[in-house]
């Protein structure tokens, strides 16, 4: 294919220009890679390997099964990959050290009670020194929604009283997750906004933010929207999309391009069909000029791929510029 790079190049560029630094250290940029269906599956199995080597939390979020033009979906499929547990007690051992406890604890056990004993102390000491931590550095944290922050801050608080009775965080976890997304079962944790299509993009920047900030480098979402620009319903018991369903996910993508300064430490990868960048098609980049001007090529060689480019063409042809 002219005027294309191929996977194992490209994620080269991926890893040399985002991944090894700029993402790693806080940063947030949208891809496009147009590329054939074997193409895309190499994608995802290349991209799981690397992000597993250096420490990201990899997602996929596919349009067959994930309604990609609703960004609940988009953000529960992301919070089914999240262990909150492992990140809450994280952000707590991160907060007692900062305040001089030793932290060499094991267990998934009451928190509190393992840094007492660890340090020699009552769990009513460590418990007094550490609420107005978790209280001003989770609670208190305003690049957060308020909501989400404060089910991140009763997450942490409901490690301190782990044990082998149930686990008093369920309900958030369940909310979180989708499993049980009504309001009702978590207003007891001054939780009140229901995750649906107005308030879904703050829990999915609130959720790459803690990710980035509870032991993980990052978080890369590879996303697999080719089903939307399938312009007929090919009944094979996968999702399908009108054209009005196809240009809201445009719509959101688009804003994700548009918002990539509220991202935190996130690399996320569009990978979609030729049908996608073909003018004549039904359910292309036409159909929703806002987001076609944004990672369109203003100037594009013949000959040579810039693989740092919004949109990219994965194939086995050019390689990229030296």
């Amino acid at each position: 294919m002219p005027n294309a790079i191929t996977v194992d190049d490209w994620l080269d560029v991926l890893d040399d220009e985002y991944l090894s630094g700029f993402v790693a250290n806080g940063g947030a940029a949208v891809k496009l890679a147009v590329a054939t269906e074997p193409e895309r599956h190499r994608l995802a199995h290349s991209l799981a390997e690397r992000c597993a080597q250096s420490g990201y939390l990899f997602v996929t979020v596919d349009a067959r099964s994930c309604r990609a033009h609703m960004p609940q979906d988009i953000f529960y499929v992301l919070a089914s990959r999240i262990d909150w547990r492992s990140r809450a007690r994280h952000r707590v051992l991160e907060l007692a050290a900062a305040r001089g406890f030793n932290v060499n604890v094991q267990g998934t056990g009451n928190i509190a009670e393992a840094i007492a004993e660890a340090n020699r102390l009552t769990p009513q000491t460590v418990l007094l020194e550490l609420r107005p931590e978790l209280e001003r550095k989770v609670l208190a944290d305003s690049r957060m929604a308020r909501d989400f922050r404060m089910a991140m801050f009763h997450l942490c608080i409901a490690e301190w009283s782990a044990s082998g009775e149930q686990y008093r965080g369920q309900p958030l976890l369940d909310w979180l997750t989708g499993v049980n997304p009504r309001i009702g079962n978590v207003r007891a944790f001054s939780v009140h906004t229901t995750i649906n299509r107005t308030t879904a993009r703050y829990f999915i920047e609130s959720a790459l933010y803690w990710v980035g900030h509870t032991g993980t480098t990052g978080t890369v979402l590879l996303f697999d929207n080719s089903r939307v620009t399938v312009p007929r319903n090919p009944r094979d018991g996968n999702r399908y999309y009108t054209k009005a369903m196809a240009i809201d996910h445009y719509e959101l993508l688009r804003e994700f391009v548009d918002d990539t300064d509220r991202l935190q430490a996130t690399l996320i990868i569009v990978a979609t069909s030729h049908d996608f960048i073909d003018d004549d098609a039904p359910r292309g980049w036409r159909s929703y000029d806002a987001l076609r001007t944004r990672v369109m090529d203003d100037v594009r060689d013949r000959h040579h791929v810039n693989p740092v480019a919004a949109l990219v063409r994965l194939g086995t042809g050019s390689q990229r510029t030296p």
